[in-house]
């Protein structure tokens, strides 16, 4: 946060999670809460519009609520504010095939799916870091049919103003730890590999392939520890400029390649972001940036 304002970013924080608040609980399920940690899961911003994303966690079904002062002020401002319709998340509102053929990602986990009153079949779930924004076109990554419903809503909510890019299957959900947009035109992707997936006009792109991780980098866990994210969560760095970005000191390897290319690099200490889930573009929403929307691929 300190480091953002010494950047002249305005840092706006969520609210805090009361210790007495310990249950999520609605017509179909309970389930212990969390706080507002990575906020780019729970909402996307676009032009002058909030939109509150429906989650892929039961845990984080009010999670947006944390946001709500910060949304309304904005709200107030004249910005648009919407909200995509919540799932019940019954068992069967979930597809788990894609679960099922991997080792699983960011939704719940539903072993042995059991029929409820509320079963309404699949909905729509999707988190905001599914979605990589360039300008006036968003790339959406789709790995189940709960991510095709919400980006179809998504795509005929913002009909006219966005052009949306489907990208299938290039993670289990988020985005942010395979590919970041750094400057126009420019890219970090965790291997060459990610082009395949990107619309065509983004192939050609300047893209800087991150070191692969080592496990030098990382804090010894116990066998038992609960690990959130990959090696590769430092891919997950945060562009404030289009030549400054945050990166995580405990990955030196990632500054001297940015570095190299001509970035200006801002070290900040995030030693235990596997358990944490995130790196600095999880757990940080911009809603406001200088300059308009652009055609980036015309």
């Amino acid at each position: 946060m300190n480091t953002l304002r010494k950047l002249n970013v305005t840092v706006h924080r969520p609210m805090t999670l009361d210790a007495s608040t310990v249950e999520v609980r609605t017509l179909a399920w309970s389930a212990a809460v969390v706080p507002p940690l990575n906020v780019r899961d729970i909402a996307l911003v676009v032009g002058d519009e909030v939109i509150e994303t429906p989650p892929m966690l039961r845990s984080r079904y009010f999670e947006t609520q944390f946001l709500k002062p910060i949304f309304a002020s904005y709200f107030d401002r004249g910005a648009r504010w919407s909200v995509m319709p919540r799932p019940l998340m019954t068992d069967h509102s979930f597809d788990r095939s894609y679960a099922l053929s991997t080792t699983g990602g960011p939704t719940e986990p539903i072993h042995h799916p059991g029929t409820h009153p509320y079963d309404v079949g699949l909905e729509m779930m999707w988190d905001g870091a599914q979605c990589l924004r360039l300008g006036r076109d968003l790339v959406v990554n789709i790995a189940t049919k709960n991510h095709a419903m919400a980006c179809d809503w998504l795509e005929r909510h913002l009909q006219g103003r966005f052009r949306i890019h489907r990208a299938y299957k290039l993670s289990d959900s988020h985005i942010d730890s395979m590919v970041i947009a750094l400057a126009p035109g420019r890219l970090l992707v965790r291997s060459r590999e990610v082009a395949d997936y990107l619309p065509e006009a983004m192939r050609n792109w300047d893209m800087i392939v991150a070191p692969e991780p080592t496990k030098n980098n990382f804090p010894n866990y116990d066998n038992d520890d609960l690990l959130l994210s990959s090696l590769y969560i430092d891919v997950n760095v945060l562009s404030v400029a289009p030549d400054v970005v945050l990166v995580n000191d405990a990955c030196p390897e990632l500054a001297r390649i940015l570095e190299q290319n001509s970035f200006h690099v801002v070290p900040v200490r995030h030693r235990h972001r596997r358990i944490f889930g995130g790196g600095f573009h999880c757990f940080t929403l911009d809603t406001v940036r200088e300059g308009g929307p652009e055609d980036y691929f015309n």
